[in-house]
């Protein structure tokens, strides 16, 4: 029987304003959240809207919110769980607050994580899926993980997980040096030559790369920006992408 474990990436607290194969093996995931809800606190549910990303299922979200699925359909009157397509608006009904959904799949060809910034005050996978198909990139979204900023209604620090890495698909991100067959995508959503990464963005950057880099036994040396691989002609992620404090957080050494 083959297994399936998830991780769990808790954001507290938060206030909701409103190579190209599949995998032929199921995702394993550590059995705990990286950051963990105190058991004395209590979670504050309330009804929030959401907005269906690339990717996404209805199963998918009632983890993210904690929520049946039952529940889901029910409040939205939807025929079944199979019946929610991208970009679809559904109320969520008593949710709790959001915690990103990270599936590991066994896979050995991941040797490199390579960081990019949107370049974009505001963005999400959903926006970026558009882009990335006008642009002609097959499969949509060219990332495989998005980190948001607090725009177009997604949580500050949310991680979303695009197709490409459900599917462990070639990324569209990095052609320089091979890298869309070989590494991790993750693309912050901002500017970072005119902004600053946010705090939450940050938290979740380092989580999901520590969590990246340990089971895919990626060495810190091999997570850089896209302008830090050979052959690259940018300054992605941003000229104030704040490199020593990432270095710091991660453990490792500023690059030479």
């Amino acid at each position: 029987m083959k297994k399936y474990v998830f991780l769990f990436l808790v954001f507290i607290p938060i206030i909701f304003n409103s190579c190209t194969t599949a995998p032929s093996r199921m995702p394993v995931c550590a059995p705990a959240p990286i950051h963990s809800r105190p058991a004395a606190m209590s979670v504050m549910r309330q009804n929030v809207k959401h907005i269906v990303a690339p990717g996404e299922t209805l199963w998918r979200i009632s983890k993210m919110y904690d929520v049946p699925v039952s529940d889901i359909v029910n409040a939205n009157q939807l025929k079944d769980a199979s019946t929610v397509s991208m970009g679809q608006s559904l109320l969520i009904p008593k949710a709790a607050p959001l915690r990103s959904v990270i599936p590991l799949y066994p896979n050995s060809k991941w040797k490199f994580i390579i960081i990019h910034h949107s370049a974009t005050e505001k963005g999400d996978s959903l926006t970026f899926n558009r882009h990335h198909l006008k642009r002609g990139f097959t499969g949509g979204v060219g990332y495989h993980f998005v980190i948001d900023n607090g725009t177009h209604g997604k949580v500050d620090g949310q991680i979303e997980v695009a197709p490409r890495w459900l599917k462990q698909q070639d990324g569209r991100h990095c052609k320089a040096s091979s890298m869309n067959c070989r590494a991790i995508g993750i693309c912050l959503v901002g500017n970072f030559n005119e902004e600053s990464v946010s705090a939450e963005q940050m938290k979740s950057l380092v989580s999901l790369v520590h969590v990246l880099c340990h089971y895919y036994k990626i060495p810190l040396r091999n997570v850089m920006g896209h302008g830090q691989v050979s052959g690259a002609n940018t300054d992605c992620p941003g000229k104030r992408f704040p490199w020593q404090e990432f270095n710091r957080r991660l453990g490792m050494r500023p690059p030479v």
